[in-house]
């Protein structure tokens, strides 16, 4: 992705406001658990590999991974969240209040299991570590109406001081479209934005300032196969747009980049920033939306927003596990493209 000398500036000074932004997070709380382990020896059990664990580390992830980025970058950032009386949910509230990110505003549910997605990577001494097999350990049932209802109003309440609103769903309750038509109602005199990240149920949401899907979570939604189809493509997302009256449209596309859409505006596509053999793309999305909506409560446009988070989801694949980008590593690589 080039960036020319006009853009350059405007971009720069768009990371310069980001510290002076406030952003909530309302969604699911993810702990995302890396277990790293050195290859042994074969089981006498079975064939399989013996690892022995060398290493446990708990980072957030989801709607958690969107808000550590948005911390990253310098905003103050306030997640809005559930998790359960449980090591993982302890760990990510220890995680952030390290970060000096505000935990009040997450609950803790009895009954509730925080969702985990534990990764176990293996290896040779001083050899790379490879992911082998992912344990995904999730909630029994989705939290009650009553706890939706009072982090919905936890949000609300939130948004007061606050210049953007971030949804991040992945299907475990915490967030969904009534959440949002409650925020949208909120802010309806005020110019921030309300973005969306939902990984099952995008179709239906509404009105909000725009959402950050993938081309599979499209054609998953609208049923059909996108390849290389790059009209379809346009004409999936303006219906989408039109539908579902959104502002914007960031559709990612792995190693083809990203394609923004807006109302009455032609595509904009956005080559892929660095190298086109990511080494991880645990997390990319929740670094992606985290940008692109800070860029928008900092003032930027839908475009120069697009820019800088297809910048950051460039810089953060190259990094292994779930990652983050810093504002400082964002403003070099604005610098030196």
């Amino acid at each position: 992705m080039e960036i020319n000398a006009q853009d350059r500036t405007q971009l720069l000074a768009v990371i310069e406001r980001l510290p002076r932004q406030g952003l909530v997070v309302l969604g699911d709380l993810v702990a995302d658990e890396f277990v790293y382990g050195e290859i042994a020896r074969v089981s006498r059990e079975a064939p399989v590999l013996i690892l022995k664990q060398r290493e446990r580390q708990i980072v957030p992830g989801g709607g958690g991974n969107a808000a550590n980025n948005l911390s990253d970058l310098g905003v103050k950032t306030v997640p809005v969240g559930l998790i359960g009386d449980d090591d993982e949910g302890e760990a990510l509230l220890r995680y952030f209040r390290q970060k000096g990110v505000t935990t009040s505003l997450v609950l803790r549910v009895p009954g509730y299991r925080t969702p985990t997605k534990c990764r176990i990577l293996g290896g040779l001494a001083h050899w790379q570590r490879q992911q082998i097999v992912r344990v995904d350990r999730e909630p029994i049932a989705p939290p009650s109406g009553a706890i939706r209802t009072q982090l919905a109003s936890l949000a609300a309440r939130a948004l007061g001081s606050a210049s953007g609103a971030l949804i991040s769903d992945y299907g475990y309750g915490a967030a969904g479209p009534s959440e949002a038509a409650a925020l949208r109602r909120k802010i309806a005199r005020r110019s921030i934005p309300l973005t969306v990240d939902s990984r099952f149920n995008l179709e239906s949401y509404r009105g909000l300032t725009a959402a950050t899907p993938n081309e599979p979570e499209i054609e998953a939604m609208e049923q059909e196969h996108i390849g290389n189809d790059v009209a379809l493509l346009e004409r999936l997302s303006r219906k989408i747009i039109r539908r579902q009256r959104f502002q914007a449209l960031l559709v990612t596309r792995g190693r083809d980049g990203m394609v923004l859409f807006e109302p009455r505006r032609p595509p904009r596509a956005l080559p892929i920033f660095g190298a086109d053999q990511a080494v991880d793309v645990t997390g990319a999305g929740d670094t992606v939306i985290a940008t692109f909506t800070a860029a928008l409560a900092a003032g930027a446009d839908f475009v120069r927003a697009a820019m800088l988070a297809n910048c950051a989801g460039g810089l953060v694949v190259m990094k292994r596990g779930t990652a983050t980008v810093t504002a400082r590593e964002l403003r070099e690589a604005v610098r030196n493209q």
